[in-house]
């Protein structure tokens, strides 16, 4: 787990092959992010924050926007 710069943001890896990013003064789950193909083990915001990498078993290296999709219309 790691803290976004700023503090107020939590993100988690999981063996379940998902980031998850929470809300640090609510407790909160506010993204979910997928996309390996095996567990994560270690993960890390960008300096600005905008940005996480997901370092998996998979031996890949994984860059997510932090931001929600936004929604359709």
């Amino acid at each position: 787990m790691t803290f976004n710069p700023n503090g107020k943001r939590l993100a988690s890896a999981s063996a379940d092959r998902t980031m998850r990013i929470w809300d640090a003064g609510t407790d909160q789950e506010t993204l979910t992010r997928k996309g390996h193909s095996d567990g994560i083990g270690s993960v890390c915001f960008s300096p600005d924050g905008k940005r996480i990498v997901g370092g998996s078993k998979d031996r890949m290296l994984k860059v997510w926007d932090t931001r929600p999709p936004a929604k359709s219309k």
